[in-house]
């Protein structure tokens, strides 16, 4: 299992971390986003498949599309968690 961020290891590599959670939270969003359309989407051999769609999309996101998270906001990877979450 992995361990959470401390805050000592936060506080250390701050824009790091803030920056692996803000790409964390964006996965996140596209999948869950692409999860609600997942059969609605067809090209010319038939329905795509969410997560060939999710490598295709996540390959053309730049920086400057990238959506803040909520405070509220907790990412699923463990390792990505704070000790305090």
């Amino acid at each position: 299992m992995t361990m959470p961020i401390t805050k000592i290891q936060y506080k250390n590599l701050k824009e790091y971390y803030d920056y692996q959670r803000l790409l964390e939270f964006n996965r996140e969003l596209l999948k869950k986003r692409l999860n609600r359309v997942e059969g609605k989407v067809f090209g010319p051999l038939g329905v795509i498949n969410a997560d060939n769609m999710f490598d295709d999309i996540w390959a053309t996101v730049s920086s400057d599309d990238l959506e803040k998270p909520d405070k509220n906001w907790v990412p699923k990877d463990s390792k990505l968690k704070f000790e305090w979450e």
